[in-house]
């Protein structure tokens, strides 16, 4: 079973922010569908599939493009898996997508800490996976994503 210890991992990231974790979060939980605007040339398309916005169970399709030479578009079939206002965490499970093939599992989770003494505050990107094998790349260019897309969204939100 060592062999199989080998092919599940996790990157984590952090990204500080401006805007309130409250604001962050909510974009995450009850706004995904104003991603493409927030971060055009990153996530071409989000729509709610099933379900209501930012609820467990729901199920969102995602198109985006990964952030690597070839600049590939991934559309990723999610489904809500937690969420917890109060902590300002959600996390997303991928159901459907060429990435697993790559991929046994692939599970994000975001979560948003206030800074202490001042706006803004900290978000925490956790990529949990398993590679169908151990030729499979850890998904760095997803993590890169991840933080672009953070970058963009705390600019976006600083101009509502």
């Amino acid at each position: 079973m060592a062999e199989a210890a080998n092919l599940v991992g996790k990157l984590e990231a952090d990204v500080e922010i401006k805007v309130s974790a409250e604001k962050f979060h909510h974009m995450w939980a009850g706004r995904v569908h104003d991603l493409p605007k927030a971060t055009p040339d990153k996530v071409q398309n989000c729509e709610l599939q099933e379900g209501d916005w930012g609820k467990v169970g729901s199920v969102v399709i995602w198109s985006y493009l990964t952030i690597d030479a070839d600049g590939v578009a991934i559309v990723c079939k999610d489904r809500v898996e937690e969420v917890e206002p109060e902590k300002n965490l959600i996390t997303f499970r991928v159901i459907e997508s060429d990435l697993l093939k790559m991929y046994k599992s692939f599970v994000s989770t975001i979560q948003v800490t206030p800074k202490h003494g001042g706006p803004g505050g900290i978000v925490h990107w956790d990529l949990e996976y398993e590679k169908v094998s151990e030729e499979v790349d850890h998904p760095e260019s997803h993590l890169q994503l991840s933080v672009e897309v953070s970058k963009d969204i705390d600019e976006y939100l600083l101009t509502e």
